[in-house]
C-alpha cells in the first residue's frame, strides 16, 4: 500500500526499451500515469456554457407567476416550452454586491463582486468559468472560450464586454467573429508543426525578455505606475501559459471537419441580421463542445451599453434604448418582442444541444447552460429579481421541470398590473438570502470544482440537485 501512494511503483514516461543496439521510446501506459489522471481519462466530460443578456426584459411580461411544476410560461418564454423538462426558471435571485450597480451588470454576473478601478483599469475577483476552466483544462486544447457580442474587452458605452475575469482580476478578451473563432479553433497554420514550434520559441524568448526587463523597471516606479505595470504583468503571464498550452498541443491533430461545417463558419454574418449571427454563434458553441476543444464557454450576446438592434422583426432601436422605456406601452411591446426573439434563438441552441449525442446521452445532458441577465429592470437599472434559467446537466445530477420562485410566499401573489409595485420587486431583493452565487456555487461543484463558497454564497441550490 505504501508503494502505491508512495506512487514508486510508476514507470517514468521517459522509460526506453534498450536492446540489439536500438533505443526505443515507450507508449503511454497506464502503469506510467497516477491512478487519478487514469480516473480522470475515463470520466465522461462535464461542460458548462453561460450565456448573458443584457439591460434586464420587460419585467411585467416576463413574470412567470406561479411556483412548482405547474407554472405557466410567460409569453416571451413560450419558446422554450418544448424544453420544459430541461429547464429550471428561477425568480427573486439578486447579487448583493451588484446592488446598485448600472451599466457594469455584465461584468458582475459571473463574479458576484464589486468592480473597481485601479491606475484608470477596471479590477474584478475570478469569474466562476475560470475556476470551473481549471479543472477542465487538462484535457483540452483550450481551457476557456469566451464570445461576446464586440470583440476585445472594450464595447460602445465604455463598458467592458466580456463574461469572464482570470484569477488576478482581469478581463479575459472576448470575440465576436464566428468566422475568426472558427479558424482560431479549428484552422491550421502554414508550414507545419515545426515551423509552428519556431513561432512558439520566439514568443517565449519575447515573453522572457520583457518580463525580466518589466520586473526591473518595476523597483522604480510609484505606487500607480506599479499597478499599471502589475495588470500588463498579469497579462504576459497569461500569454505564457496560453502559449506552453499550444505547444502541448502540436502533436496533437485538430479535428477534421466535413466541407460543410467549414463552410458554415467560413461566410461572414454580419450583425444586422441579428438572429443569423447568434444562431451562427451558438453553432459554434456547440461545434466547440463536441469536439471537445473546450468544456467552458462564455457568451456575452450584448452589454448594458451594446445589444443588437433586430431589424428582421421590424426592431431599429438596441436593447439599451428599448429598456429605458419611460413606460411608454409602444417601446415596451417592443421589448416584450426582443424579449421573445432572444428567447426563441436560445430555445435554438437548445435544439442543438439535445439533437448532438454524447454517447448514451445528450450533449444537453452532460453541458450546464446558465442563460440570464444581471439586470432586470433596464429603465431605472434594477437588478433584484433577475431573470435566470438553468438548463441541461441531468447527467451530472441536475433536476428540471419547475419553478423556482425565492420571492414567494414573501409576496402573496404577482400584481403585474401595478407596474410600480413589480419594479419595486425588481430593485430591491424581496428575499435578501437568494443570492445568485448560491447557483453559481452548485454549479462549481457539479463541475466539480473544490468550493464550499463562492463569493457570498449561503449554500448550494438544493431543489436543482
Amino acid at each position: 500500500m505504501s508503494n502505491i501512494q508512495s506512487k514508486r511503483w510508476l514507470l517514468n514516461r521517459r522509460h526506453f526499451l534498450r536492446g540489439l543496439g536500438a533505443t526505443v521510446a515507450l507508449p503511454l501506459l497506464d502503469c506510467m500515469k497516477p491512478f487519478r489522471a487514469v480516473a480522470a481519462e475515463a470520466a465522461k466530460p462535464r461542460r458548462a456554457v453561460f450565456v448573458y443578456i443584457p439591460n434586464g426584459v420587460n419585467v411585467l411580461t416576463w413574470q412567470i407567476t406561479k411556483a412548482g411544476r405547474d407554472y405557466e410560461f410567460s409569453t416571451p418564454m413560450r419558446p422554450l416550452e418544448k424544453h420544459r423538462a430541461n429547464i429550471t426558471p428561477i425568480s427573486g435571485l439578486h447579487h448583493p454586491g451588484g446592488l446598485g450597480t448600472a451599466h457594469v451588470c455584465g461584468d458582475l454576473w459571473l463574479t458576484g463582486a464589486k468592480l473597481s478601478q485601479e491606475g484608470g483599469a477596471y479590477r474584478n475577483s475570478v469569474s466562476c468559468d475560470q475556476l470551473m476552466a481549471e479543472v477542465t483544462s487538462v484535457h483540452t486544447r483550450f481551457p476557456s472560450l469566451e464570445l461576446s457580442v464586440a470583440g476585445g474587452t472594450g464595447a460602445p458605452g465604455n463598458v467592458i464586454n466580456t463574461l469572464s475575469w482570470s484569477r488576478d482580476g482581469i478581463p479575459l478578451p472576448a470575440e465576436d467573429n464566428p468566422k475568426n473563432v472558427f479558424n482560431r479553433l479549428f484552422g491550421e497554420e502554414s508550414g507545419g508543426v515545426e515551423v509552428r514550434r519556431r513561432r512558439l520559441n520566439r514568443r517565449h524568448s519575447v515573453l522572457d525578455l520583457v518580463l525580466d526587463d518589466a520586473r526591473s523597471l518595476r523597483r522604480g516606479l510609484n505606487q500607480d505606475d506599479r499597478t499599471k505595470l502589475d495588470e500588463y504583468l498579469t497579462a504576459v503571464r497569461e500569454v505564457e501559459v496560453r502559449t506552453e498550452r499550444l505547444d502541448a498541443w502540436l502533436n496533437v491533430p485538430k479535428p477534421k471537419l466535413e466541407p460543410s461545417v467549414t463552410g458554415h463558419f467560413q461566410r461572414d454574418v454580419s450583425k444586422a441580421q441579428a438572429g443569423e449571427y447568434f444562431r451562427t454563434m451558438y453553432d459554434l458553441i456547440v461545434l466547440a463542445l463536441r469536439t471537445d476543444m473546450t468544456r467552458v464557454i462564455t457568451y456575452m450576446s450584448g452589454t448594458e451599453g451594446y445589444g443588437l438592434a433586430i431589424p428582421e422583426i421590424g426592431i431599429t432601436q438596441t436593447r439599451h434604448e428599448l429598456s429605458h422605456h419611460n413606460g411608454d406601452p409602444e417601446i415596451m411591446a417592443r421589448l416584450s418582442k426582443s424579449d421573445a426573439f432572444i428567447t426563441e434563438q436560445f430555445s435554438y441552441f437548445l435544439d442543438q444541444l439535445t439533437a448532438a449525442r454524447d454517447g448514451e446521452d445528450s450533449l444537453l445532458d452532460r453541458t450546464m447552460v446558465l442563460f440570464g441577465s444581471g439586470m432586470s429592470y433596464g429603465h431605472s437599472h434594477g437588478n433584484a429579481n433577475l431573470p435566470t434559467i438553468v438548463a441541461g446537466a441531468r447527467a451530472l445530477g441536475f433536476k428540471h421541470g419547475q419553478h423556482i420562485d425565492y420571492n414567494l410566499p414573501k409576496i402573496n401573489s404577482y400584481d403585474l398590473a401595478n407596474a410600480g409595485t413589480h419594479y419595486g420587486i425588481c430593485g430591491k431583493p424581496v428575499n435578501d438570502k437568494a443570492h445568485l452565487s448560491n447557483l453559481l456555487l452548485t454549479m462549481l461543484q457539479k463541475m466539480e470544482v473544490n468550493a464550499e463558497r463562492f463569493v457570498d454564497s449561503l449554500g448550494p441550490v438544493s431543489e436543482i440537485v
